[in-house]
């Protein structure tokens, strides 16, 4: 399994792919904030450990492992923003929230608020109970 770090790169090079049809170096240190030499060895490793293919000065394409774990990677990071966004944390807390909370809950617990999203989903009145509750305790009450 992946570290932290190696899931950040693998997440950010399978968007880069979906969206532009490749990752650089280049672009993967513009996205992370790193030096591009940090994103050459976090590749090389990535490489070894068969997440990708890199070829120097060629670029890089995941394998089907590496492919697999950045689809859900995206589905996890969609998730948890789908969720803090109908609990109703505030806009501006939800990216900088699931990057804090992303690596450290566990796939079992990921699948549960996949459950929790969709049931709140199914039915617009428990959202609307679930915002009546938070307005109340808002209030004081």
């Amino acid at each position: 399994m992946p570290t932290p770090s190696m899931e950040d790169y693998i997440e950010q090079i399978y968007l880069l792919i979906e969206e532009k049809g490749y990752a650089r170096v280049s672009d993967i240190a513009e996205a992370l904030s790193v030096h591009p030499s940090s994103v050459t060895k976090m590749v090389q490793k990535l490489d070894k450990d068969e997440y990708l293919v890199y070829e120097k000065y060629r670029g890089l394409v995941l394998t089907p492992k590496g492919r697999k774990i950045g689809q859900r990677l995206v589905y996890r990071h969609e998730l948890l923003e789908q969720f803090l966004r109908l609990i109703g944390v505030n806009e501006e807390n939800i990216y900088r929230d699931v990057e804090g909370i992303e690596h450290h809950l566990s796939w079992n617990a990921i699948d549960r608020i996949g459950d929790l999203v969709q049931y709140f989903q199914e039915d617009e009145r428990r959202i609307q109970a679930l915002r009546d509750v938070q307005a109340r305790n808002e209030q004081g009450e």
